[in-house]
């Protein structure tokens, strides 16, 4: 049998469902192939990703020092290609960044409405982390915990999630490998579901968008990043009320930092530990309503972060 490999370009970054999700271990290509008798074709796994290419060279970028950053990403959702590209494939720390993988395998195998109850994992004596205070029996239902998980960044919240989609938090962390692989997102390795330091649990920006890129397919996702402070009342093991209110910890949101002129800043996730600096993904909008996803990780501080976002945000006006 005669067989016609045709090879397509690797193009795009659409949000639509991939007709065959990455798998490593296939004996398939990444390529569209074609049998000349039976004409069956395979999608290419990556048909509708932003794709890098060659790396943007800027006079403000800085490796090392006090205005320094790791890596710096900037993807056109509807024009599929990458706009801005430094250090795509370096591995790094996420911090909380992971947590929007810990959302997408939560409302891909868990209802909104699901009950999720506190155990000994999910109470955090710590107190350089953050939380809300979780006890042993305190309970509250899968959108509350992925409010606070998202908007608030909460570790102990992660735990919950985790630990009531999967069983255990080292199974939910293989349940967050897996979903990673099938993304294509294979230079990424997790081993809890709330970022906490890990030298084992890294990622790299372009593993983060794919990432990202297949949570805002989730209305509810996008729902929950773009709101600037939540409130809700959850239940303790006795079932008393618990209150709790929180403001976003994305600066764009909360009112500390301004976007460029004529963008809108819709939503994301940050991430910030000692490790992996000050880290954030999320999604924006230029003024004709064409979506952006930015990635800016291992700012040197806050004001680096917000200020390289910025840069690449005004590369919309």
């Amino acid at each position: 049998m005669t067989v016609i490999i045709t090879v397509c370009f690797l193009s795009g970054c659409g949000q639509e469902e991939y007709g065959l999700h990455y798998d490593k271990d296939s004996s398939k290509s990444a390529f569209r192939f074609e049998s000349q008798e039976a004409r069956e074709c395979a999608t290419p796994f990556a048909y509708n990703l932003c794709i890098p290419g060659e790396e943007s060279a800027s006079a403000n970028e800085v490796d090392t020092g006090p205005d320094s950053y790791a890596a710096a990403m900037l993807f056109d959702v509807k024009g599929k290609k990458v706009t801005y590209n430094r250090h795509p494939y370096r591995m790094l720390y996420p911090a909380s960044m992971t947590k929007v993988l810990t959302a997408v395998v939560a409302m891909e195998n868990c209802d909104m409405d699901k009950e999720l109850v506190a155990d000994e994992s999910c109470v955090m004596k710590e107190n350089d982390v953050q939380k809300i205070g979780l006890k042993v029996g305190d309970k509250m239902t899968l959108d509350q915990a992925l409010h606070i998980l998202l908007i608030y960044s909460a570790n102990d919240v992660a735990n919950l999630i985790a630990v009531n989609v999967a069983g255990s938090v080292d199974e939910f962390a293989e349940m967050m490998n897996e979903k990673a692989n099938s993304l294509g997102a294979t230079n990424s390795h997790f081993t809890n579901p709330s970022g906490l330091q890990d030298d084992e649990h890294y990622t790299t920006p372009y593993d983060m968008y794919l990432i990202f890129n297949e949570a805002i397919n989730y209305g509810k996702f996008i729902e929950i990043i773009g709101m600037s402070e939540y409130s809700t009342l959850y239940h303790d093991a006795s079932g008393a009320e618990k209150s709790f209110e929180c403001e976003s910890t994305n600066r764009y949101l909360n009112g500390r930092y301004n976007p460029p002129r004529a963008v809108t800043v819709i939503g994301g996730k940050t991430g910030t530990t000692a490790a992996a600096g000050a880290c954030l993904t999320q999604l924006s909008k230029d003024s004709s309503d064409n979506s952006f996803i930015s990635i800016v990780m291992k700012a040197d501080n806050v004001d680096v972060l917000y200020n390289k976002t910025n840069k690449l945000l005004e590369l919309l006006q």
